[in-house]
């Protein structure tokens, strides 16, 4: 297309992730609306398509981290492992594009550099990097919650000769780093997947960690012959089970609360769930995120773990995360990361008190000393959630810039609209349950009330749908109140902008549960968009 043209869709969507494909698939192919999507990368897969780092590998149980819109998709996709691993999901996300003839409709190597929402016409204007402009009446924006990698400003940055990479923005051919020796930055859900596996192939690894992190063990493992068969033929119950749970995927009930319950029950429980692997750990006891106290008796657990596994009493000591509630940082699933420390070529070195000073020529100095590389990785994560949106200047009405009005911490009413950008919609945006559950089935509860809300202003002749100021602002509080009942807000985590330089410190995920939010959502729709300014076409 060549630059200046202009076309014209009904509907524009930003991203070919998870989220890109079931909102083409549902506008396009449910609703016969003229879509376009626009993919920065080169394929369909989003967080599956860039995140290839060594050991990546979701934390959700594939049987739960699937799509249920469509009984013969679940029936004839097989899955091989209990935690698929990234090529195993991004070949999911391929198929998925194959089956429903997605591609045609998708716009790959291309960024969205701007939208402007025209008032006159309630119709958005996106111009993409080459200059090329497109229209539509909505825009939505699917770029994901962890698609802004982040590099924190080291002195030095660029000055380092060998190769660099980041976790977030891997080489799609590979990288072997056999007879190397890498120093890897940040212990992060990233950096604890990578560590294990590039230990193995490295000459030496030297870990810099910043902030202990809690991992877990995943147990993950093959499926069982005949496993998979099981939880196929009950997927009716277990997706009704997904709907109806708080993290978007069934858990055990608590047993109690963990300072009710006697010693020996407690450690016979916890015992069960650390041998059980996964995250069903954090659900043991019933006020594990809200009573400080009750926290420590999980937190206290791992760290007798830590220091059961890795030989060395001061790298354990090191690794054992002190400075925030267990949970209150998303918690990493790990296939034997603390034994790593154990391996003789696997040097930890802890930089909160003395840290990073310079990137150098040779390596990382920390302290006065150099560590020499021939290969640094950066796993230190992503402006979360806001990062994605406000890498596009997206100006709502009167020119207002949503980077503006989230100067001070987002703000959106639902995690769904922003006051002053009508006919806008955000899959998974700060103020929903997004990052705190189990992505898929938010991604699809987001999309059917998004896609049901433009078919019935379609239906109902409704030009233009504008979240109020006033319900927004009365959302933000309640996400904010809602956070605040919880140990949430004690932890210095991406969950609050903690990571980035200067970002408003705003618990940005609504912790209310998925199937709380699903109710919310359900009842404003049914009470004809409450919350909302549906103008008629003139």
């Amino acid at each position: 297309m060549a630059t200046g043209d202009t076309t014209d869709h009904d509907v524009i969507v930003i991203g070919a992730g998870f989220a890109g494909m079931y909102l083409l698939h549902r506008l396009r192919d449910e609703q016969g609306l003229r879509v376009q999507v626009y993919e920065r990368g080169s394929g369909v897969g989003g967080t599956w398509y860039w995140n290839r780092y060594p050991g990546a590998r979701c934390d959700v149980e594939s049987k739960y981290y699937s799509y249920s819109f469509d009984s013969e998709l679940e029936q004839e996709w097989e899955w091989t492992e209990r935690f698929p691993a990234q090529p195993e999901l991004l070949t999911y996300a391929n198929h998925v594009a194959d089956r429903f003839d997605l591609r045609k409709n998708i716009q790959f190597d291309t960024s969205v550099e701007s939208a402007v929402f025209d008032d006159a016409t309630n119709t958005w204007s996106v111009t993409l990097a080459d200059g090329t402009t497109a229209t539509a009446t909505y825009l939505v924006t699917a770029v994901g919650c962890l698609s802004a990698s982040q590099i924190p400003p080291f002195d030095g940055i660029d000055s380092f000769s060998g190769p660099t990479y980041h976790t977030g923005r891997w080489p799609h051919e590979g990288v072997d780093f056999s007879g190397k020796r890498v120093g890897i930055i940040g212990t992060g859900s990233s950096g604890i997947q990578a560590i294990p596996v590039i230990a193995e192939q490295a000459a030496h690894l030297t870990v810099f960690q910043r902030t202990a992190n809690f991992s877990l063990p995943s147990r993950n493992r093959p499926l069982k012959p005949g496993e998979q068969d099981e939880f196929k033929a009950d997927y009716p119950s277990i997706r009704a089970a997904q709907r109806m749970a708080r993290g978007g995927q069934p858990v055990a009930d608590p047993i109690g609360n963990a300072r009710e319950i006697d010693p020996a029950t407690r450690a016979k429980t916890m015992d069960d769930a650390w041998a059980a692997g996964a995250v069903a750990f954090m659900g043991v006891f019933a006020d594990t995120m809200l009573d400080e106290d009750a926290n420590k008796v999980s937190a206290e657990y791992v760290h007798d773990r830590i220091h059961d596994i890795v030989e060395d009493p001061d790298t354990a000591d090191l690794l054992c995360a002190k400075t925030h509630p267990i949970g209150t940082k998303r918690i990493c699933l790990d296939t034997n990361y603390f034994q790593t420390y154990n391996r003789d070529n696997v040097k930890l070195v802890g930089i909160a008190d003395t840290p990073i000073e310079r990137i150098t020529e040779k390596g990382v100095q920390v302290n006065g000393t150099e560590y020499e590389f021939d290969a640094i990785v950066f796993a230190t994560g992503f402006d979360a959630m806001t990062g994605p949106l406000n890498q596009i200047d997206i100006q709502g009405v009167d020119g207002i810039k949503l980077k503006d009005e989230w100067a001070a911490g987002p703000r959106t009413y639902l995690g769904i609209a922003s006051a002053g950008f009508p006919n806008m919609f955000m899959v998974t945006a700060p103020g929903s349950p997004s990052v705190l559950t189990n992505m898929i089935p938010t991604i699809e509860q987001h999309v059917d009330w998004i896609t049901d809300s433009i078919q019935y202003n379609r239906e109902h002749g409704i030009a233009r749908i504008e979240a109020k100021r006033d319900e927004q602002d009365q959302w933000v509080q309640h996400v904010n109140e809602v956070a605040h009942t919880t140990l949430y807000p004690k932890a210095a985590s991406w969950y609050m902008g903690a990571n980035i330089p200067g970002k408003p410190r705003v618990f940005m995920p609504y912790i209310g549960g998925l199937n709380v939010y699903r109710d919310i959502c359900d009842d404003v729709a049914a009470d004809g968009y409450r919350g909302f300014t549906l103008s008629p076409a003139a």
